[in-house]
């Protein structure tokens, strides 16, 4: 077991322990086989308060993914945040969702030993259908997750917008590269490439590799992601230089004129004390996803149309409203 690993389960169990009496929501667990992953997948569930209290509704589902070396079990280290949140009302009452994935990148291996991928849309999403109280409303699915959860969450956005209709990355476990032979020693020193050969084949499939990147993904269609919500985030300090990649991504979505929103966390590190704060924000962004705010209200409007005369003026073209894309592009 690692010191980090160690550090996460004192951080824990300290948390239930403060959170106890201020608990509103609840957590419960589940056990869910498949022929796509070897073993049973433990899955913690965060219920919110007054769930199951009356008529059945139709919840909005976050699924929430967890990091390298991580478990279900690190749901218990957001619950406060949650509850917090709903009861200021940055996110509306949601369920939230944690498969204890392994270090399995969510990926389908190349050999089809494992499928991570296969077994979270075709066998973890219908299952909590099936048995929660739960939105199938592509919008009212949401994606999320840290370190090696943000890198899944963006390759599950990026591959299946038709079922997800947001996605918030935290410090993303992706490369500066648009190809396996750009990904250099900042990135291998940590995920070295005998562990990325179980993933993508030995020698690694360098094509197989690029169709699961998210930034190549955006690269060769970015017309796929119009419409998802898409947020993202890293500490300017991150020990594995993931600013790296979450930069070099930032930048082919601006480029590409796709909506986003992206933040470089000023002195934040990949571990420690900032990362509550920081998915505090991530929870206001998918709370505004799910109930968006009037910020184009009438006064905008009139200020708008007064700026486009200005430009017509000077033989600007006036730029056709579009909120899936940055402006201009």
């Amino acid at each position: 077991m690692t010191d980090e690993k160690i550090t996460l389960e004192v951080e824990i169990r300290n948390i239930m322990v403060a959170s106890e009496a201020k608990m509103t929501g609840r957590i419960t667990s589940d056990k869910l086989a498949s022929a796509n992953v070897p073993g049973e997948v433990a899955v913690s569930i965060y219920l919110p308060e007054g769930y199951g209290d009356a008529a059945p509704s139709d919840y909005p589902l976050l699924l929430l993914l967890h990091g390298g070396d991580g478990s279900e079990q690190d749901l218990l280290r957001f619950t406060q945040l949650l509850d917090d949140a709903v009861a200021a009302g940055r996110i509306p009452p949601l369920v939230v969702a944690m498969p204890g994935a392994r270090r399995s990148l969510y990926m389908d291996y190349r050999d089809g030993s494992q499928r991570w991928e296969s077994f979270i849309v075709g066998d973890l999403l219908p299952h909590l259908r099936r048995t929660l109280h739960i939105s199938s409303d592509r919008r009212q699915t949401c994606v999320s997750g840290y370190s090696m959860g943000g890198l899944g969450s963006l390759r599950l956005g990026f591959k299946h917008p038709d079922i997800f209709g947001a996605v918030a990355a935290l410090e993303p476990a992706i490369a500066p590269a648009l190809r396996w032979s750009e990904v250099g020693p900042r990135m291998l020193f940590w995920r070295p490439e005998e562990f990325m050969e179980t993933i993508f084949g030995s020698p690694i499939d360098a094509e197989y590799w690029a169709a699961n990147n998210p930034a190549t993904i955006v690269r060769r269609d970015p017309s796929r992601l119009l419409g998802l919500s898409l947020y993202l985030e890293v500490g300017d300090q991150d020990m594995l230089y993931l600013h790296e990649g979450t930069e070099f991504l930032h930048r082919i979505l601006f480029d590409a004129g796709i909506s986003h929103e992206y933040r470089l966390v000023r002195g934040a590190e990949h571990v420690g004390a900032s990362v509550e704060a920081r998915m505090v924000d991530a929870l206001g962004f998918i709370g505004r996803h799910l109930v968006p705010p009037n910020w184009i209200d009438q006064k905008v409007i009139d200020v708008r149309a007064i700026m486009n005369e200005k430009k017509r003026s000077l033989g600007l073209t006036i730029d056709g409203l579009d909120p899936r894309r940055i402006r201009g592009a």
